[in-house]
């Protein structure tokens, strides 16, 4: 199990974009088991939508990836490296998630090589799928760090 430190430690997301609390499994580079608690306190749900709040799909994709970051960062070699989507196919969202929910994000590695992979996401809520879908995705190298200085001409 990962706190909310150790994720940040190992994911390069922060607020409001870090949406992954917790994770409760994890077998590196195969399966991880993720927890984002949703709760109304949520920036997007000032206007998504203010009389009826739901979470924003792009926004439980963007959660289920995040949970299949920490798996792919959890392989030594690559603990560094900067997970980015390269496709989604076969998204399906199958009710809506709402303040209050536990969405539970279960992740299972297709295929990964070469920092290319592909995984199948599941989104759960009280055991009923929310959501689901298939993430391409590649990690790429951290730029430099920036110094602030120019160089002189």
């Amino acid at each position: 199990m990962l706190d909310i430190e150790q994720i940040r430690a190992c994911l390069p997301h922060r607020f409001p974009m870090l949406l992954v609390d917790r994770i409760l499994e994890i077998e590196p580079g195969k399966r991880a088991l993720g927890l984002k608690n949703v709760t109304i306190n949520e920036d997007f749900f000032n206007g998504h939508f203010p009389a009826q709040a739901i979470m924003p799909g792009v926004l439980i994709i963007e959660a289920m990836a995040q949970v299949g970051g920490v798996l792919m960062l959890s392989v030594p070699e690559y603990r560094n490296a900067i997970p980015v989507i390269a496709r989604i196919d076969n998204v399906r969202f199958r009710r809506p998630v709402v303040p209050g929910d536990a969405l539970i994000t279960e992740v299972l590695v297709s295929y990964f090589r070469n920092r290319v992979g592909k995984v199948t996401l599941e989104g759960r809520v009280e055991g009923e799928i929310v959501a689901e879908a298939e993430m391409h995705f590649m990690l790429l190298d951290p730029r430099p760090a920036e110094t602030g200085l120019q160089e002189e001409q």
